[in-house]
Order: structure tokens, then sequence, then C-alpha cells
């Protein structure tokens, strides 16, 4: 017999796939850090470097006539600029509340 669906709690949004991916990529990183810790910008470097891997492989993913026909045009000079961008955007905000790191103000 199947289970049936567990529903989404009342109080929580439905979350894009942006965020999705957000919190993948989070998670991801900061449980490979647990397993094998590592220097904070060494570990962002390695970051970096598979993003640069990923780009390269969705790039090539979109060339040629039986490449993704989703539009997108790869342009490594471009698209760097647009992600140097939103690395120093995502730096000049200010952090979000972590509720792990959050101090309890009582109790219930």
């Amino acid at each position: 017999m199947d289970a049936p669906p567990h529903p989404a709690p009342a109080c929580a949004e439905p979350a894009s796939p942006e965020a999705h991916l957000d919190e993948a990529l989070r998670r991801a990183f900061w449980q490979s850090l647990n397993r094998a810790p590592l220097p904070a910008l060494s570990a962002l470097e390695v970051a970096a470097r598979v993003v640069g891997a990923l780009y390269r492989q969705v790039a090539q993913a979109h060339e040629g006539p039986q490449g993704c026909r989703c539009g997108w045009e790869p342009d490594p000079d471009c698209d760097l600029i647009v992600l140097e961008a939103n690395l120093a955007a995502a730096l000049m905000q200010p952090p979000e509340p972590d509720l792990a790191r959050m101090i309890p103000l009582g109790c219930a």
C-alpha cells in the first residue's frame, strides 16, 4: 500500500527552482567541509573551479546543431562578467539569518 504524500507545512512557501539549487549547493558545500575540513579560501577556490567546470559542460551542451535549444548562447567573456557581478552583489548583501546560529530567547 502506498503511503499518502506528505503535505507541505502550512507556513512553507513553495520554493523556486533557483531556491532548490541554492539549497542543494549550500548543503553540498558545508557537508563536504564537515567531512574533510579545508581552510575557507581553499574551499571557495575549489567551489569556483567546480563552477567553471560546470559552465564549460553546460556551454558544450549548447554548441552545434545537436545542442540544447533553450536559446542561450554561451559567451564566456560576457558570462564571466555576469558571474563576477553576482559574486560581488552577494558579498555586499547583509548575511541572512541562520537559525543554527541564533541565540534562543525563551522556551516553549
